[in-house]
């Protein structure tokens, strides 16, 4: 919960200042990735349906939703990668701390991730 609340203090800090947006944002130093993670996801939800959550914040390349290989159950987190990278400053400023399924959805930028290798295609 310290880095939603971490996230949100930043994003009120840039709005205070003017800063949201422009080059001086926290987002900045993430340009050069499309990668999110998404922590805190109902154990219920299947690859589909985080696609459809949050793919209202662009077009969505590629997903791994992280799960037990002995079960195959969700672990309850997942990398995804936006088209647009710009579409990672939408999904963490609008995602980060809201509520699904009862649970506090945690959404960060990912500065690196690779796909492990037995889900690349």
């Amino acid at each position: 919960m310290n880095v939603v609340r971490e996230i949100q203090r930043l994003n009120e800090k840039e709005l205070q200042r003017g800063t949201a947006g422009m080059e001086g944002s926290w987002h900045g130093q993430y340009k050069d990735s499309a990668w999110v993670f998404v922590g805190s996801l109902p154990s219920q939800l299947s690859e589909g349906d985080v696609l459809c959550v949050m793919s209202q914040w662009g077009e969505i390349e590629d997903l791994h939703l992280v799960r037990d290989k002995g079960t195959g159950k969700s672990k309850g987190f997942a990398f995804l990668k936006y088209e647009d990278q710009r579409s990672t400053i939408l999904a963490v400023d609008n995602m980060n701390g809201i509520k699904l399924l009862e649970r506090t959805l945690r959404v960060d930028h990912k500065e690196k991730y690779s796909l492990p290798k037995e889900t690349e295609g």
